[in-house]
Protein backbone atom coordinates (compact mmCIF):
# COMPACT_ATOMS: atom_id res chain seq x y z
CA UNK A 1 0.00 0.00 0.00
CA UNK A 2 2.80 2.41 0.94
CA UNK A 3 4.53 1.81 -2.38
CA UNK A 4 1.29 2.45 -4.29
CA UNK A 5 0.64 5.70 -2.40
CA UNK A 6 4.18 6.80 -3.12
CA UNK A 7 3.67 6.23 -6.86
CA UNK A 8 0.37 8.13 -6.76
CA UNK A 9 2.06 11.05 -5.02
CA UNK A 10 4.83 11.02 -7.63
CA UNK A 11 2.30 11.10 -10.47
CA UNK A 12 0.37 13.95 -8.83
CA UNK A 13 3.60 15.87 -8.27
CA UNK A 14 4.57 15.37 -11.92
CA UNK A 15 1.16 16.57 -13.15
CA UNK A 16 1.35 19.63 -10.90
CA UNK A 17 4.83 20.40 -12.20
CA UNK A 18 3.61 20.07 -15.79
CA UNK A 19 0.66 22.36 -15.06
CA UNK A 20 2.99 24.93 -13.51
CA UNK A 21 5.33 24.70 -16.51
CA UNK A 22 2.45 25.20 -18.94
CA UNK A 23 1.13 28.22 -17.04
CA UNK A 24 4.60 29.77 -16.94
CA UNK A 25 5.08 29.24 -20.69
CA UNK A 26 1.62 30.62 -21.47
CA UNK A 27 2.29 33.72 -19.37
CA UNK A 28 5.57 34.41 -21.18
CA UNK A 29 4.01 33.95 -24.61
CA UNK A 30 1.13 36.30 -23.84
CA UNK A 31 3.61 39.11 -23.28
CA UNK A 32 5.11 41.11 -26.12
CA UNK A 33 8.53 39.77 -27.13
CA UNK A 34 9.70 43.38 -27.35
CA UNK A 35 12.62 44.38 -29.55
CA UNK A 36 15.87 42.46 -30.03
CA UNK A 37 18.51 43.42 -27.48
CA UNK A 38 21.83 44.68 -28.71
CA UNK A 39 25.16 43.47 -27.32
CA UNK A 40 25.59 39.90 -26.09
CA UNK A 41 26.10 39.35 -22.39
CA UNK A 42 29.36 38.11 -20.92
CA UNK A 43 27.84 34.62 -20.89
CA UNK A 44 28.12 34.29 -24.67
CA UNK A 45 30.39 35.31 -27.52
CA UNK A 46 29.52 37.00 -30.77
CA UNK A 47 28.01 34.47 -33.19
CA UNK A 48 30.93 32.81 -34.94
CA UNK A 49 29.32 33.36 -38.33
CA UNK A 50 29.20 37.12 -37.87
CA UNK A 51 32.95 37.66 -37.44
CA UNK A 52 34.21 39.56 -39.29
CA UNK A 53 31.11 41.69 -39.88
CA UNK A 54 29.96 42.19 -43.46
CA UNK A 55 30.26 45.56 -45.15
CA UNK A 56 26.48 45.95 -44.98
CA UNK A 57 26.30 45.06 -41.27
CA UNK A 58 25.66 48.65 -40.17
CA UNK A 59 24.36 50.06 -43.45
CA UNK A 60 22.23 53.21 -43.44
CA UNK A 61 20.49 54.87 -46.40
CA UNK A 62 21.89 58.23 -47.49
CA UNK A 63 18.38 59.69 -47.57
CA UNK A 64 15.55 58.53 -45.32
CA UNK A 65 12.58 57.63 -47.56
CA UNK A 66 9.29 59.14 -46.39
CA UNK A 67 7.02 57.13 -48.71
CA UNK A 68 7.69 53.64 -50.09
CA UNK A 69 5.69 50.89 -51.73
CA UNK A 70 6.90 48.10 -49.45
CA UNK A 71 8.48 47.98 -46.00
CA UNK A 72 10.18 44.70 -45.13
CA UNK A 73 10.78 44.31 -41.40
CA UNK A 74 13.73 41.99 -40.86
CA UNK A 75 16.97 41.48 -42.79
CA UNK A 76 17.48 37.73 -42.42
CA UNK A 77 16.89 34.99 -44.96
CA UNK A 78 13.13 35.65 -45.21
CA UNK A 79 13.28 39.41 -45.70
CA UNK A 80 16.19 39.14 -48.11
CA UNK A 81 14.36 36.52 -50.15
CA UNK A 82 11.30 38.78 -50.43
CA UNK A 83 13.39 41.74 -51.58
CA UNK A 84 15.38 39.70 -54.08
CA UNK A 85 12.25 38.11 -55.54
CA UNK A 86 10.49 41.46 -55.93
CA UNK A 87 13.47 43.21 -57.52
CA UNK A 88 15.58 40.59 -59.30
CA UNK A 89 13.14 37.81 -60.16
CA UNK A 90 10.01 39.82 -60.93
CA UNK A 91 11.64 43.13 -61.88
CA UNK A 92 8.77 44.92 -60.17
CA UNK A 93 10.51 48.32 -59.82
CA UNK A 94 8.83 48.79 -56.44
CA UNK A 95 10.38 51.17 -53.92
CA UNK A 96 11.41 49.06 -50.90
CA UNK A 97 12.69 49.90 -47.43
CA UNK A 98 14.12 47.12 -45.24
CA UNK A 99 14.18 47.84 -41.50
CA UNK A 100 16.48 45.97 -39.12
CA UNK A 101 16.53 46.49 -35.35
CA UNK A 102 20.20 45.54 -35.00
CA UNK A 103 22.98 44.81 -37.49
CA UNK A 104 22.07 43.23 -40.81
CA UNK A 105 21.33 39.51 -40.59
CA UNK A 106 21.95 39.48 -36.83
CA UNK A 107 18.87 37.46 -35.87
CA UNK A 108 18.24 33.74 -36.25
CA UNK A 109 19.78 33.55 -39.74
CA UNK A 110 23.12 34.85 -38.49
CA UNK A 111 22.99 32.56 -35.46
CA UNK A 112 21.78 29.20 -36.79
CA UNK A 113 23.55 25.92 -37.46
CA UNK A 114 24.19 26.39 -41.18
CA UNK A 115 22.46 23.11 -42.04
CA UNK A 116 20.17 22.89 -45.07
CA UNK A 117 18.86 19.43 -44.23
CA UNK A 118 15.16 19.09 -45.05
CA UNK A 119 12.96 16.75 -43.04
CA UNK A 120 12.11 14.05 -45.56
CA UNK A 121 10.82 10.83 -44.04
CA UNK A 122 10.85 12.19 -40.50
CA UNK A 123 7.28 13.54 -40.43
CA UNK A 124 6.04 12.09 -43.71
CA UNK A 125 3.49 9.70 -42.20
CA UNK A 126 1.92 12.42 -40.04
CA UNK A 127 1.79 14.82 -43.01
CA UNK A 128 0.14 12.18 -45.17
CA UNK A 129 -2.35 11.29 -42.46
CA UNK A 130 -3.36 14.92 -41.85
CA UNK A 131 -3.27 16.36 -45.37
CA UNK A 132 -3.13 13.45 -47.82
CA UNK A 133 -0.37 11.99 -49.97
CA UNK A 134 -0.34 14.77 -52.56
CA UNK A 135 0.18 17.56 -50.02
CA UNK A 136 2.69 15.50 -48.05
CA UNK A 137 4.76 14.96 -51.20
CA UNK A 138 4.43 18.63 -52.15
CA UNK A 139 5.71 19.64 -48.70
CA UNK A 140 8.77 17.40 -49.02
CA UNK A 141 9.53 18.77 -52.50
CA UNK A 142 9.16 22.31 -51.12
CA UNK A 143 11.78 21.55 -48.49
CA UNK A 144 14.09 19.85 -50.98
CA UNK A 145 13.93 22.82 -53.34
CA UNK A 146 15.74 25.11 -50.92
CA UNK A 147 19.28 23.89 -51.41
CA UNK A 148 19.12 24.31 -55.18
CA UNK A 149 17.50 27.74 -54.76
CA UNK A 150 20.21 28.88 -52.34
CA UNK A 151 22.93 27.55 -54.63
CA UNK A 152 21.48 29.50 -57.56
CA UNK A 153 21.30 32.65 -55.46
CA UNK A 154 24.96 32.24 -54.47
CA UNK A 155 25.93 31.58 -58.09
CA UNK A 156 24.13 34.74 -59.20
CA UNK A 157 26.34 36.72 -56.81
CA UNK A 158 29.47 34.79 -57.95
CA UNK A 159 29.95 33.80 -54.33
CA UNK A 160 29.57 30.02 -54.07
CA UNK A 161 32.96 29.52 -52.43
CA UNK A 162 32.59 32.54 -50.15
CA UNK A 163 29.13 31.53 -48.94
CA UNK A 164 30.05 27.83 -48.64
CA UNK A 165 26.69 26.66 -50.03
CA UNK A 166 27.30 23.01 -50.75
CA UNK A 167 25.84 19.54 -51.00
CA UNK A 168 26.57 17.29 -48.05
CA UNK A 169 25.60 13.87 -46.85
CA UNK A 170 23.15 14.27 -43.98
CA UNK A 171 23.59 11.59 -41.32
CA UNK A 172 20.77 10.87 -38.86
CA UNK A 173 22.16 8.90 -35.91
CA UNK A 174 19.76 6.91 -33.70
CA UNK A 175 20.37 5.82 -30.11
CA UNK A 176 17.14 4.03 -29.17
CA UNK A 177 15.40 1.13 -30.87
CA UNK A 178 12.04 2.87 -30.54
CA UNK A 179 13.26 5.97 -32.37
CA UNK A 180 14.96 3.85 -35.03
CA UNK A 181 11.85 1.74 -35.63
CA UNK A 182 9.73 4.87 -36.03
CA UNK A 183 12.27 6.36 -38.43
CA UNK A 184 12.33 3.18 -40.52
CA UNK A 185 8.55 3.18 -40.71
CA UNK A 186 8.58 6.74 -42.01
CA UNK A 187 11.43 5.98 -44.39
CA UNK A 188 9.62 3.00 -45.90
CA UNK A 189 6.41 4.99 -46.38
CA UNK A 190 8.28 7.88 -47.97
CA UNK A 191 10.30 5.59 -50.24
CA UNK A 192 7.12 3.91 -51.45
CA UNK A 193 5.40 7.21 -52.29
CA UNK A 194 8.43 9.18 -53.52
CA UNK A 195 10.97 6.68 -54.92
CA UNK A 196 12.73 9.22 -57.13
CA UNK A 197 13.44 11.60 -54.25
CA UNK A 198 14.51 8.69 -52.02
CA UNK A 199 16.93 7.08 -54.45
CA UNK A 200 20.09 8.24 -52.63
CA UNK A 201 18.93 7.32 -49.14
CA UNK A 202 20.43 4.35 -47.32
CA UNK A 203 20.50 2.84 -43.84
CA UNK A 204 23.47 1.30 -42.01
CA UNK A 205 23.13 -0.44 -38.65
CA UNK A 206 25.20 -1.78 -35.80
CA UNK A 207 28.96 -2.07 -35.89
CA UNK A 208 29.07 -1.23 -39.60
CA UNK A 209 27.42 2.14 -38.87
CA UNK A 210 29.78 2.89 -35.99
CA UNK A 211 32.87 2.08 -38.05
CA UNK A 212 31.70 3.71 -41.26
CA UNK A 213 30.68 6.99 -39.67
CA UNK A 214 33.21 6.96 -36.80
CA UNK A 215 30.60 7.02 -34.05
CA UNK A 216 30.67 6.14 -30.38
CA UNK A 217 29.46 2.83 -28.94
CA UNK A 218 25.90 4.06 -28.19
CA UNK A 219 24.93 4.58 -31.84
CA UNK A 220 22.52 1.91 -33.13
CA UNK A 221 22.08 2.97 -36.75
CA UNK A 222 22.44 5.71 -39.32
CA UNK A 223 20.06 6.84 -42.05
CA UNK A 224 21.94 8.91 -44.64
CA UNK A 225 20.15 11.32 -46.98
CA UNK A 226 21.06 14.12 -49.38
CA UNK A 227 21.46 17.42 -47.56
CA UNK A 228 23.17 20.75 -47.68
CA UNK A 229 25.05 23.31 -45.64
CA UNK A 230 26.02 26.95 -45.94
CA UNK A 231 27.58 29.92 -44.20
CA UNK A 232 24.21 31.62 -43.62
CA UNK A 233 25.53 35.05 -42.62
CA UNK A 234 27.84 35.37 -45.61
CA UNK A 235 25.11 34.16 -47.95
CA UNK A 236 22.49 36.67 -46.89
CA UNK A 237 24.79 39.68 -46.43
CA UNK A 238 26.31 39.00 -49.86
CA UNK A 239 22.85 39.01 -51.44
CA UNK A 240 21.92 42.20 -49.58
CA UNK A 241 25.08 43.90 -50.84
CA UNK A 242 24.21 42.85 -54.38
CA UNK A 243 20.67 44.22 -54.08
CA UNK A 244 21.96 47.54 -52.78
CA UNK A 245 24.37 47.78 -55.68
CA UNK A 246 21.94 46.76 -58.41
CA UNK A 247 18.90 48.65 -57.11
CA UNK A 248 20.37 51.67 -55.35
CA UNK A 249 17.46 53.85 -56.43
CA UNK A 250 14.77 51.48 -55.18
CA UNK A 251 16.15 49.34 -52.37
CA UNK A 252 17.01 50.95 -49.03
CA UNK A 253 18.44 49.14 -45.99
CA UNK A 254 18.26 50.79 -42.56
CA UNK A 255 20.08 48.82 -39.85
CA UNK A 256 19.83 49.66 -36.14
CA UNK A 257 16.38 51.03 -37.00
CA UNK A 258 13.65 49.02 -35.25
CA UNK A 259 10.02 49.43 -36.16
CA UNK A 260 8.45 50.37 -32.85
CA UNK A 261 4.81 50.69 -33.92
CA UNK A 262 2.49 50.61 -36.92
CA UNK A 263 -0.51 52.89 -37.42
CA UNK A 264 -3.41 51.83 -39.61
CA UNK A 265 -4.68 54.16 -42.33
CA UNK A 266 -6.74 57.12 -41.09
CA UNK A 267 -8.83 59.88 -42.58
CA UNK A 268 -5.72 62.06 -42.81
CA UNK A 269 -3.22 59.37 -43.88
CA UNK A 270 -4.37 56.78 -46.41
CA UNK A 271 -1.35 54.51 -45.93
CA UNK A 272 0.28 52.53 -43.13
CA UNK A 273 2.58 54.63 -40.98
CA UNK A 274 5.57 52.85 -39.47
CA UNK A 275 7.40 54.49 -36.59
CA UNK A 276 11.14 54.15 -35.96
CA UNK A 277 13.70 56.09 -33.89
CA UNK A 278 14.89 57.69 -37.15
CA UNK A 279 11.46 58.92 -38.13
CA UNK A 280 8.25 57.66 -39.68
CA UNK A 281 7.65 56.16 -43.10
CA UNK A 282 4.42 55.56 -45.02
CA UNK A 283 3.91 52.33 -46.96
CA UNK A 284 1.30 50.46 -48.97
CA UNK A 285 2.52 46.98 -48.10
CA UNK A 286 4.25 45.65 -44.98
CA UNK A 287 6.12 42.34 -44.89
CA UNK A 288 6.74 40.88 -41.43
CA UNK A 289 9.97 38.85 -41.60
CA UNK A 290 10.86 38.92 -37.90
CA UNK A 291 10.11 35.28 -37.03
CA UNK A 292 10.62 35.00 -33.24
CA UNK A 293 9.73 38.67 -32.75
CA UNK A 294 6.58 38.50 -34.89
CA UNK A 295 4.21 39.13 -31.98
CA UNK A 296 5.79 42.50 -31.17
CA UNK A 297 4.01 44.15 -34.11
CA UNK A 298 1.38 41.44 -34.59
CA UNK A 299 0.00 40.69 -31.11
CA UNK A 300 -2.52 38.33 -32.67
CA UNK A 301 0.30 35.82 -33.13
CA UNK A 302 1.05 35.56 -29.42
CA UNK A 303 0.57 31.89 -28.45
CA UNK A 304 0.47 31.05 -32.20
CA UNK A 305 4.18 31.51 -32.93
CA UNK A 306 6.28 30.65 -29.89
CA UNK A 307 9.80 32.11 -29.68
CA UNK A 308 12.32 29.67 -28.25
CA UNK A 309 15.92 30.37 -27.34
CA UNK A 310 18.33 27.88 -28.93
CA UNK A 311 22.06 27.49 -28.40
CA UNK A 312 24.85 27.14 -30.96
CA UNK A 313 28.59 26.69 -30.71
CA UNK A 314 31.74 26.54 -32.81
CA UNK A 315 34.09 23.85 -31.54
CA UNK A 316 37.57 22.71 -32.45
CA UNK A 317 37.51 19.09 -33.67
CA UNK A 318 39.56 16.52 -31.82
CA UNK A 319 42.83 15.60 -33.46
CA UNK A 320 41.46 12.15 -34.25
CA UNK A 321 38.65 13.62 -36.32
CA UNK A 322 41.07 15.86 -38.17
CA UNK A 323 42.99 12.81 -39.43
CA UNK A 324 42.07 11.37 -42.83
CA UNK A 325 39.34 8.79 -42.43
CA UNK A 326 39.92 5.26 -43.67
CA UNK A 327 36.33 4.24 -44.10
CA UNK A 328 34.68 1.31 -45.76
CA UNK A 329 31.79 1.94 -48.13
CA UNK A 330 28.38 0.86 -46.79
CA UNK A 331 26.74 -1.86 -48.83
CA UNK A 332 23.70 0.28 -49.65
CA UNK A 333 25.56 3.55 -50.14
CA UNK A 334 25.03 5.39 -53.45
CA UNK A 335 28.66 6.53 -53.22
CA UNK A 336 29.81 3.26 -54.73
CA UNK A 337 28.43 4.61 -58.02
CA UNK A 338 27.42 7.95 -59.47
CA UNK A 339 25.49 10.05 -56.96
CA UNK A 340 23.99 13.50 -56.62
CA UNK A 341 25.54 13.88 -53.17
CA UNK A 342 28.85 15.54 -52.35
CA UNK A 343 31.58 13.47 -54.04
CA UNK A 344 33.64 13.21 -50.83
CA UNK A 345 31.36 13.15 -47.77
CA UNK A 346 34.28 12.02 -45.61
CA UNK A 347 36.14 15.27 -46.27
CA UNK A 348 35.75 18.10 -43.70
CA UNK A 349 32.53 19.93 -44.49
CA UNK A 350 31.13 17.02 -46.49
CA UNK A 351 28.74 15.70 -43.85
CA UNK A 352 26.08 17.06 -41.53
CA UNK A 353 24.83 15.13 -38.50
CA UNK A 354 21.61 14.93 -36.54
CA UNK A 355 21.82 13.04 -33.25
CA UNK A 356 18.49 11.61 -32.07
CA UNK A 357 19.11 10.92 -28.39
CA UNK A 358 15.80 11.83 -26.78
CA UNK A 359 12.10 12.39 -27.33
CA UNK A 360 12.22 16.20 -27.00
CA UNK A 361 14.34 16.96 -30.05
CA UNK A 362 17.79 16.45 -31.47
CA UNK A 363 21.31 17.86 -31.61
CA UNK A 364 22.68 19.01 -34.96
CA UNK A 365 26.12 19.45 -36.44
CA UNK A 366 27.82 20.74 -39.56
CA UNK A 367 31.53 21.19 -40.17
CA UNK A 368 33.14 24.09 -41.98
CA UNK A 369 35.15 23.23 -45.09
CA UNK A 370 37.58 26.08 -44.31
CA UNK A 371 41.07 25.53 -42.80
CA UNK A 372 39.85 25.50 -39.18
CA UNK A 373 37.20 22.85 -39.93
CA UNK A 374 35.17 24.07 -36.95
CA UNK A 375 32.32 21.88 -35.77
CA UNK A 376 29.16 23.99 -35.74
CA UNK A 377 27.14 22.22 -33.06
CA UNK A 378 23.82 23.11 -31.45
CA UNK A 379 20.86 21.67 -29.61
CA UNK A 380 20.76 20.53 -26.01
CA UNK A 381 16.99 20.08 -25.73
CA UNK A 382 16.93 16.36 -26.41
CA UNK A 383 17.87 15.28 -22.90
CA UNK A 384 16.15 17.93 -20.79
CA UNK A 385 12.38 18.45 -20.96
CA UNK A 386 12.33 21.02 -18.16
CA UNK A 387 15.05 23.06 -19.84
CA UNK A 388 13.07 23.03 -23.08
CA UNK A 389 10.04 24.50 -21.33
CA UNK A 390 12.14 27.19 -19.66
CA UNK A 391 13.54 28.34 -23.01
CA UNK A 392 10.10 28.86 -24.60
CA UNK A 393 9.32 32.58 -24.61
CA UNK A 394 12.87 33.45 -23.53
CA UNK A 395 13.92 36.44 -25.69
CA UNK A 396 17.41 37.18 -24.36
CA UNK A 397 19.71 35.95 -27.12
CA UNK A 398 22.67 37.35 -25.22
CA UNK A 399 22.28 34.84 -22.39
CA UNK A 400 22.15 31.07 -22.12
CA UNK A 401 20.88 28.21 -20.00
CA UNK A 402 23.71 26.53 -18.11
CA UNK A 403 22.18 23.07 -18.54
CA UNK A 404 21.96 23.42 -22.32
CA UNK A 405 25.46 24.91 -22.50
CA UNK A 406 26.90 22.08 -20.42
CA UNK A 407 25.40 19.46 -22.73
CA UNK A 408 26.56 21.18 -25.92
CA UNK A 409 30.06 21.71 -24.52
CA UNK A 410 30.59 18.06 -23.70
CA UNK A 411 28.55 15.90 -26.07
CA UNK A 412 30.70 15.67 -29.19
CA UNK A 413 33.47 13.33 -27.93
CA UNK A 414 30.75 10.96 -26.73
CA UNK A 415 28.85 11.11 -30.02
CA UNK A 416 31.96 10.32 -32.06
CA UNK A 417 33.56 8.08 -29.46
CA UNK A 418 36.59 8.90 -27.36
CA UNK A 419 38.67 6.53 -29.47
CA UNK A 420 37.84 8.59 -32.59
CA UNK A 421 37.98 12.04 -31.00
CA UNK A 422 41.61 11.91 -29.88
CA UNK A 423 43.32 14.81 -28.15
CA UNK A 424 41.75 18.26 -28.09
CA UNK A 425 42.35 20.33 -31.20
CA UNK A 426 43.89 23.79 -31.48
CA UNK A 427 44.15 26.70 -33.90
CA UNK A 428 47.85 26.15 -34.50
CA UNK A 429 50.07 29.22 -34.59
CA UNK A 430 47.43 31.76 -35.64
CA UNK A 431 47.78 34.36 -32.87
CA UNK A 432 44.76 36.38 -34.05
CA UNK A 433 42.58 33.29 -33.88
CA UNK A 434 43.87 32.55 -30.39
CA UNK A 435 43.10 36.03 -29.07
CA UNK A 436 39.72 36.42 -30.74
CA UNK A 437 37.99 33.31 -29.45
CA UNK A 438 37.77 31.24 -26.30
CA UNK A 439 40.45 28.67 -25.64
CA UNK A 440 39.78 24.96 -25.29
CA UNK A 441 37.33 22.82 -27.22
CA UNK A 442 34.56 25.44 -27.38
CA UNK A 443 35.74 28.28 -29.56
CA UNK A 444 32.51 30.30 -29.48
CA UNK A 445 29.05 29.89 -27.97
CA UNK A 446 25.95 31.98 -28.57
CA UNK A 447 22.17 31.79 -28.62
CA UNK A 448 19.45 32.77 -31.06
CA UNK A 449 15.67 32.94 -31.09
CA UNK A 450 13.86 30.42 -33.27
CA UNK A 451 10.10 30.47 -33.78
CA UNK A 452 7.96 27.40 -33.18
CA UNK A 453 4.58 27.31 -34.91
CA UNK A 454 2.11 25.80 -32.47
CA UNK A 455 0.48 23.77 -35.25
CA UNK A 456 3.84 22.73 -36.69
CA UNK A 457 3.52 24.61 -40.00
CA UNK A 458 5.05 27.88 -41.22
CA UNK A 459 2.75 30.88 -41.57
CA UNK A 460 2.97 32.30 -45.09
CA UNK A 461 0.70 34.84 -46.77
CA UNK A 462 -1.52 37.84 -46.16
CA UNK A 463 -2.22 38.70 -42.53
CA UNK A 464 -6.00 38.92 -41.97
CA UNK A 465 -7.16 42.21 -40.45
CA UNK A 466 -8.70 40.17 -37.63
CA UNK A 467 -5.15 39.12 -36.72
CA UNK A 468 -3.33 42.40 -37.34
CA UNK A 469 -6.11 44.41 -35.69
CA UNK A 470 -5.42 47.11 -38.30
CA UNK A 471 -7.46 48.16 -41.32
CA UNK A 472 -5.83 48.08 -44.76
CA UNK A 473 -5.28 50.92 -47.23
CA UNK A 474 -7.82 51.12 -50.05
CA UNK A 475 -7.28 48.73 -52.96
CA UNK A 476 -7.09 51.68 -55.36
CA UNK A 477 -3.83 52.74 -53.67
CA UNK A 478 -2.01 49.57 -54.75
CA UNK A 479 1.22 50.63 -56.49
CA UNK A 480 1.78 49.91 -60.16
CA UNK A 481 4.37 47.43 -61.37
CA UNK A 482 5.76 47.04 -64.85
CA UNK A 483 4.97 43.72 -66.57
CA UNK A 484 6.63 44.65 -69.88
CA UNK A 485 7.96 47.74 -71.62
CA UNK A 486 4.43 48.67 -72.66
CA UNK A 487 2.22 47.29 -69.89
CA UNK A 488 1.77 47.94 -66.20
CA UNK A 489 -0.50 46.45 -63.57
CA UNK A 490 -1.18 46.94 -59.89
CA UNK A 491 0.05 44.80 -57.06
CA UNK A 492 -2.30 42.82 -54.87
CA UNK A 493 -4.50 45.06 -52.69
CA UNK A 494 -2.44 46.77 -49.97
CA UNK A 495 -1.98 44.87 -46.75
CA UNK A 496 0.34 43.13 -44.34
CA UNK A 497 2.18 39.92 -45.17
CA UNK A 498 4.06 37.36 -43.15
CA UNK A 499 6.48 34.46 -43.49
CA UNK A 500 7.47 33.07 -40.10
CA UNK A 501 7.20 30.16 -37.67
CA UNK A 502 9.61 27.70 -39.25
CA UNK A 503 9.91 25.53 -36.11
CA UNK A 504 13.70 25.38 -36.25
CA UNK A 505 13.79 24.51 -39.97
CA UNK A 506 14.28 27.99 -41.39
CA UNK A 507 16.97 27.01 -43.88
CA UNK A 508 14.52 24.63 -45.59
CA UNK A 509 11.47 26.89 -45.39
CA UNK A 510 12.34 30.57 -45.24
CA UNK A 511 13.82 31.25 -48.68
CA UNK A 512 10.92 29.82 -50.63
CA UNK A 513 8.44 31.30 -48.14
CA UNK A 514 9.90 34.73 -48.90
CA UNK A 515 9.59 34.12 -52.62
CA UNK A 516 5.98 33.01 -52.15
CA UNK A 517 5.14 36.19 -50.23
CA UNK A 518 6.69 38.27 -53.01
CA UNK A 519 4.49 36.52 -55.58
CA UNK A 520 1.35 37.00 -53.48
CA UNK A 521 2.16 40.67 -52.94
CA UNK A 522 2.40 41.09 -56.70
CA UNK A 523 -0.98 39.43 -57.17
CA UNK A 524 0.44 36.16 -58.45
CA UNK A 525 -0.25 32.66 -57.21
CA UNK A 526 2.80 30.70 -55.99
CA UNK A 527 1.95 27.18 -57.14
CA UNK A 528 4.72 25.60 -55.07
CA UNK A 529 3.43 26.86 -51.69
CA UNK A 530 1.76 23.98 -49.80
CA UNK A 531 -1.79 24.88 -48.84
CA UNK A 532 -1.38 24.01 -45.11
CA UNK A 533 1.22 26.80 -44.81
CA UNK A 534 -1.20 29.50 -45.94
CA UNK A 535 -2.36 32.02 -43.36
CA UNK A 536 -6.12 31.93 -42.90
CA UNK A 537 -8.35 33.26 -40.17
CA UNK A 538 -9.71 29.78 -39.53
CA UNK A 539 -6.25 28.29 -39.11
CA UNK A 540 -5.31 31.15 -36.80
CA UNK A 541 -8.36 30.50 -34.62
CA UNK A 542 -7.71 26.76 -34.42
CA UNK A 543 -3.98 26.97 -33.63
CA UNK A 544 -3.66 26.42 -29.89
CA UNK A 545 -0.66 26.43 -27.58
CA UNK A 546 -1.87 23.11 -26.20
CA UNK A 547 -1.15 21.55 -29.61
CA UNK A 548 2.53 22.44 -29.28
CA UNK A 549 2.83 21.13 -25.75
CA UNK A 550 1.06 17.90 -26.75
CA UNK A 551 3.70 17.33 -29.45
CA UNK A 552 6.49 18.08 -26.99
Amino acid sequence: MGSSLSRVRSVIRLLLDMKADFEAVEARLKRSPGLPSSPPSSATTEPFWMVPPAEVADYQPDNWPVDVDVVIIGSGITGTSVARALLDEHGSRLNILMLEARAACSGATGRNGGHVNPPLFHDYISLRKEFGQEVAAQTVRWRLSHLVALQRAAEAEHAVEHTQVRNVESVDVYYSQEALDKAKEGLNAWRQDMPEEARDVYCVEGEEARITFRLGPGALAVIATPGGAAHPYRLITTILAGLLERHSERFHLATHTPCTAIDAPTATSAYYTLHTPRGSVRATHIVHATNGWTAHLLPGFRTKIAPVRALMSAQRPGTGLAAPAKLQTPRDSPHSSQSTLAPSPTEPGGRAHVFWTGSMGYDYLTQLPTPGHELMFGGGFARAAHISMDEIGQMDDGGLDIGVATHVSGALPMYFGLQNWGQEGSDGDDEMEKSQWMEGRVKAMWTGIIAISVDGRPWVGRVPTKVSERSEPQASLAPQIRTSKEETMRTAPPGEWIAAGYTGEGMTNAWQAGRAVASLLLGKEPDELPLPMRVTERRWREAKLENLLDRM
